[in-house]
């Protein structure tokens, strides 16, 4: 005996409804969304997007992420509706509704929500994991900035590994707070152990080179290896204006000895 219409539209409403039920309770955010709108979010997804759930049913989910993620969210939805595909864990960043940004990791699948194709995706919140990455990475690098004293006014700070903006960054906060107290005539910094320089590490060098000058320290830069050498010239012409020496060896003998 074929169901009624109205017994399968009914089974419809209970199926989404129960649905509704199970990821309302969820701990963690998540939302329901088919043609690129969303059909529901649970309380846990509204809390986290700071919204109320009239705000954010009806709106894009392509909206919901930064500017630089909507093509890849676009055609991760695509794939998800059009081929059912599940869309692997991604790190990607969202845009709360208070103007916040967090960075998160994101998982979808396709599902049935009553009797509409739509998408199950879930949402982690890495905001916090990546605060710690960053803290455990600043003092990791503080650790590895060590200020040497070896003889009377002269102390040595040797680099080590690879140098990008946030590590140069973090160089130049630290290494004014890090010469106090020495009573430093001469900062020997050795690059010897730089893999490679580039436009932003030369720019860097110049700055902790100015501010050091500014504190009543002269920056000796040693270590600068052939091609690094011939490397920085081509990014920064006016590297000569950087006071260098072949090695530390030469820099204490000459800055040591008597005047």
């Amino acid at each position: 005996m074929q169901q009624p219409s109205s017994d399968k539209n009914l089974a419809a409403t209970e199926k989404e409804e129960i649905y509704r039920q199970i990821i309302e309770y969820s701990y963690e955010p998540t939302i329901i969304h088919s043609n690129y709108k969303v059909l529901y979010i649970n309380k846990a997804g509204a809390e986290f997007l700071k919204a109320d759930k009239n705000a954010i049913i009806g709106a894009s989910i392509v909206e919901i992420f930064t500017e630089e993620y909507r093509d890849l969210i676009t055609e991760r939805v695509r794939a998800g509706t059009e081929e059912r595909k599940i869309g692997e864990l991604m790190e990607t960043a969202v845009r709360r509704f208070d103007g916040a940004v967090s960075i998160v990791e994101l998982y979808s699948h396709p599902v049935t929500f009553g009797e509409t194709e739509a998408i199950h995706s879930v949402i982690r919140d890495l905001t916090s994991h990546k605060r710690m990455e960053r803290d455990l990475m600043e003092l990791k690098n503080e650790i590895a900035t060590p200020i040497v004293p070896v003889s009377k006014g002269i102390a040595v700070l040797p680099l080590v590994g690879s140098m990008d903006g946030d590590r140069c960054k973090q160089l130049l906060d630290i290494v004014p707070l890090k010469v106090q107290g020495h009573q430093l005539q001469f900062l020997i910094i050795d690059v010897s152990g730089i893999y490679s320089i580039d436009g932003i590490v030369i720019d860097y060098l110049y700055k902790i080179n100015a501010v050091l000058k500014m504190l009543g320290i002269s920056p000796v830069f040693t270590g600068l290896r052939p091609e690094l050498a011939l490397k920085a010239v081509e990014v920064c012409p006016n590297i000569n204006a950087l006071t260098t020496m072949a090695t530390v060896e030469q820099a204490l003998r000459k800055l040591a000895s008597p005047k």
